[in-house]
């Protein structure tokens, strides 16, 4: 009994110096822990990259409408040809079209927006009926990378109005 009692206290001795030698050993923890981090700290930037290229896309799609705008500001509307290709041509974004067509039509300014009107009538507020010309532009972005739950692509369009006379 006594020497299989001695061998019990071996064997629990030596499994504890073990246990202990790996608790208490700390070399190498660091690489562990960076490890496991980094893979969540590449997988947020990865995120904010892709939220940030959409944002992009979106200002860029805003610009080519006020652009087309702005071109009928400075150069009148000559037709809608001509300012869609001011809307394609303002990025590099090779994606933004100008849809629907840039259009001009007559109108009467109230709070809810531009009412239809005929042009050189009084509107309800006394004025005459002006010109407008309404610029749009539609650009389509697709993620990098493709996250459950949310779409593969995202559509963002933009119209501006401006008067002319």
């Amino acid at each position: 009994m006594g020497k299989l009692r001695r061998a019990d206290n071996l064997a629990a001795r030596w499994w504890r110096s073990i246990v202990r030698m790996v608790v208490d050993r700390t070399e190498g923890l660091a690489g562990v822990e960076f490890a496991l981090l980094s893979v969540v700290l590449i997988c947020m930037a990865g995120g904010a990259l892709e939220l940030g290229m959409g944002f992009y896309r979106k200002m860029q799609v805003y610009d080519a409408a006020q652009a087309g705008a702005q071109y009928v500001i400075k150069n009148g509307f000559a037709s809608s040809t001509t300012v869609a290709t001011a809307v394609t041509s303002a990025t590099a974004n090779s994606a933004i079209t100008a849809t629907p067509a840039p259009s001009q039509s007559c109108g009467c300014p109230t709070t809810s927006g531009i009412t239809s009107a005929t042009c050189g009538n009084a509107c309800a507020d006394g004025t005459l009926a002006a010109t407008y010309v309404t610029v749009s532009a539609q650009g389509t972005y697709t993620p990098i990378f493709h996250y459950p739950g949310l779409s593969d692509s995202y559509t963002f369009t933009a119209q501006t109005i401006v008067r002319i006379k």
